[in-house]
């Protein structure tokens, strides 16, 4: 690796994959498109880190922002992208889901082909292009009619779509499932997805808990150190190039043994009852009670989401490399615990509306 292109910096995801680019790669050159929005936080955490610069840029232009010397100057020495750039909020409106991840992921798309000593191109998408699909939802699999909960899903889908169609481009395509803290540290960068159990419990004192329905659909959670350690070893492999990885649990548990397991290690005690999942989804359309749980309505289709994601790619090559996916059973103390030491850090709990 000479010089990486990067989008979606300073993410939780991007800022722990640049540190273990820079370990791997002390000598290449980083070169991070950063939002305006977001340059005074990259330029905080880049002080640190070697061969770094920082563009301020928008991939929702056609040109990423950037002017016309910045851009001969990428495309004659950029080897390396990964695009990371994307709205992930499940309540996001649709025209913003658009802009952003379609006509961005286009925008990106332009620019990789425009390059001229690119070595690999590295796409995120999310295991969630499956929409309302059921049963096994394999690796090489897109577009077979589905249909979708949200416009996240819905717009990365088609993203997707667009960076399939680079015949051309040595290009992988990373799904990740729930991505969720360090399994070691328990760090995380804000707490949504499984989080949402942990600020709903907080909610609950001493009252006794109850589970949300049967809840036996496999809930699909991930520690990011997995998916940093997996991205990098893909990202250097010529197997992984023109295919696409659910990095994704293979043995995923039940949504219900992922709720009682949260709520063991955070309160202490079990949940002893069950509620419909209808009534709390109606209970959720108050947006007063949405902010007093602190949940979004649009998480709890996750929990009833009755696929499995095939991992047979990503453990076959990963395996080569070392590299498993712990066991959510061992790590979830540590998140818990994580949560609980900030959990009233306001950058780190999105805004329910």
């Amino acid at each position: 690796m000479q010089a990486c292109f990067m989008t979606g910096f300073p993410g939780f995801i991007s800022s722990r994959l640049l540190k273990a680019l820079q370990e791997r790669h002390p000598h290449a050159a980083f070169i991070l498109l950063v939002h305006p929005s977001q340059l005074e936080k990259a330029e905080r955490l880049v002080q640190n880190f070697a061969n770094v610069r920082i563009l301020r840029g928008d991939i929702t232009d056609p040109k990423l922002g950037l002017s016309d010397g910045q851009l001969e100057e990428l495309i004659k020495n950029v080897t390396h992208v990964f695009h990371l750039a994307a709205v992930y909020d499940l309540a996001v409106p649709k025209a913003l889901a658009e802009k952003v991840n379609v006509e961005g992921t286009d925008h990106v798309n332009r620019f990789v082909r425009s390059l001229e000593k690119l070595e690999r191109y590295i796409y995120f998408s999310t295991a969630y292009v499956s929409g309302d699909r059921t049963g096994i939802i394999k690796e090489d699999e897109l577009d077979v009619g589905q249909g979708f909960k949200n416009h996240y899903e819905a717009t990365k889908f088609a993203a997707e779509k667009l960076v399939r169609d680079l015949r051309d481009v040595p290009v992988t395509i990373i799904r990740p499932g729930i991505v969720v803290g360090d399994s070691v540290t328990g760090e995380t960068a804000k707490f949504d997805g499984p989080y949402f159990i942990m600020r709903f419990l907080d909610r609950m004192g001493r009252l006794p808990v109850a589970y949300i329905g049967k809840a036996e659909a496999p809930l699909n959670v991930v520690p990011v150190d997995y998916i940093v350690k997996a991205v990098l070893y893909l990202s250097e492999t010529d197997k992984a190039i023109h295919r696409t990885f659910h990095l994704t649990d293979p043995s995923p548990y039940r949504s219900r043994d992922v709720f009682r397991m949260i709520c063991e290690a955070q309160l202490g005690k079990t949940p002893s009852w069950t509620i419909a999942p209808s009534l709390v989804k109606a209970l959720l359309s108050f947006s007063a009670l949405r902010r007093f749980y602190g949940v979004e309505k649009e998480a709890l289709d996750y929990f009833r989401a009755t696929c499995h994601y095939d991992t047979t790619h990503a453990r076959r090559v990963l395996a080569e490399g070392g590299i498993f996916c712990p066991d959510f059973k061992d790590y979830v103390q540590r998140i818990v615990d994580y949560y609980k030491q900030h959990r009233h850090d306001p950058e780190k709990n999105i805004p329910i509306a």
